[in-house]
């Protein structure tokens, strides 16, 4: 069997390292690593391939950015090309990112087999573009990989056949779980001893000038009890500077490759972030976080983990952050099957194809 995976950003490289590692351990397929370019830079890219251990991708589409159907768009049309040459037997894609519904939109008119690692998620938000990724691709997938119940049963709600689904847990926890003890032994860096983290990233907060003044302003005035470290994300950056908001307060400084990243959240108080990615880390790192959106994906993390819904509401950011620093922040537990086998999960069913 030839199995191509096709990833494009940061949380891409992240599921496909124990996929990929599983998938070689056990000797089931050959297998062929895709890089669409949607993630470019370094920090954003080849380090996080180099800590996670995966080789270089065996293609680069060297797409980079632009608009959601400028980039949809010119990945189909340089991954069709790769998908014919290479003829394979599966093609696995991951999370919700532009290059996982183009992949899937191309390899369903070529008829080739799809498989979808971290499907069945919902926020149930059209309003954001990864809501549209992640329903149109788990209706073309032939193989949906949940990483819990909760994505079994909005799969089944939206007529997908049973036999399709398998959940396996969750393939993010499996890297954290591997480089956990040596983000414990890792130095991200010059930072205060005990701290809030901040990231910001998704357009709804950070596009618009109101509420990404409602967020930095609340987490600044918390950096006057604790300090606030804050890893800029480069969109972010580039808004606070057209915006012209002054930062105060806050310890900021450039993305931070995973492991790094991976030990300042690890160690944090608290973490406040739009980012799905981080909803599940702290869950299971139990760190309490406070997630700035109206709605999301993986509500897993409210019912049984550490997150709280603060949507765009600058005083429960800080009333919430403030129960934190008094000792009554929320605490959970890790939800089922999350123990840092769900690549070897996904390599065992594909094993018996």
């Amino acid at each position: 069997m030839h199995i191509v995976h096709i990833v494009g950003a940061r949380p891409n490289f992240i599921k496909l390292a124990p996929v990929w590692r599983a998938l070689k351990q056990n000797r089931v397929a050959t297998q062929s690593v895709v890089h669409t370019g949607q993630h470019y830079d370094y920090e954003m890219s080849e380090v996080f391939f180099q800590q996670l251990e995966l080789p270089p991708a065996d293609v680069n589409l060297a797409v980079g950015s632009a608009s959601h159907a400028q980039q949809t768009a010119q990945i189909m049309s340089r991954l069709e090309p790769v998908i014919l040459e290479r003829k394979p037997d599966l093609v696995l894609v991951y999370g919700d990112v532009n290059s996982t519904l183009a992949a899937a939109l191309v390899c369903s008119k070529l008829g080739v087999c799809i498989g979808h690692v971290e499907a069945g998620l919902r926020s149930g938000d059209r309003s954001m573009p990864e809501e549209i990724n992640r329903v149109v691709t788990d209706q073309l997938s032939d193989l949906l990989f949940t990483p819990s119940e909760d994505g079994d049963n909005n799969l089944q709600a939206e007529g997908v056949p049973r036999q399709k689904i398998h959940c396996v847990g969750n393939v993010m926890i499996d890297s954290l779980v591997w480089l956990l003890p040596a983000a414990k032994q890792c130095n991200p860096g010059n930072f205060p001893e005990r701290y809030v983290l901040l990231t910001l990233h998704r357009p709804s907060n950070v596009d618009d000038e109101v509420p990404l003044k409602a967020i930095l302003n609340s987490t600044a005035e918390i950096s006057r009890s604790i300090p606030v470290v804050f890893p800029a994300h480069p969109r972010t950056q580039q808004r606070i500077k057209n915006f012209g908001i002054a930062i105060e307060g806050l310890n900021i400084c450039e993305p931070l490759p995973y492991l790094e990243f991976l030990a300042l959240e690890s160690r944090a108080v608290a973490v406040v972030t739009d980012s799905g990615g981080i909803q599940e880390e702290t869950t299971y790192l139990n760190v309490p976080c406070l997630t700035v959106r109206e709605n999301t994906e993986r509500p897993i993390t409210i019912s049984v983990g550490t997150n709280i819904l603060v949507g765009g509401n600058g005083d429960k950011l800080r009333d919430e952050l403030l129960k934190i620093l008094s000792g009554e922040g929320k605490r959970g537990t890790v939800p089922h099957l999350w123990d840092g086998r769900a690549g070897e999960r996904i390599a065992e069913i594909l094993s018996r194809l």
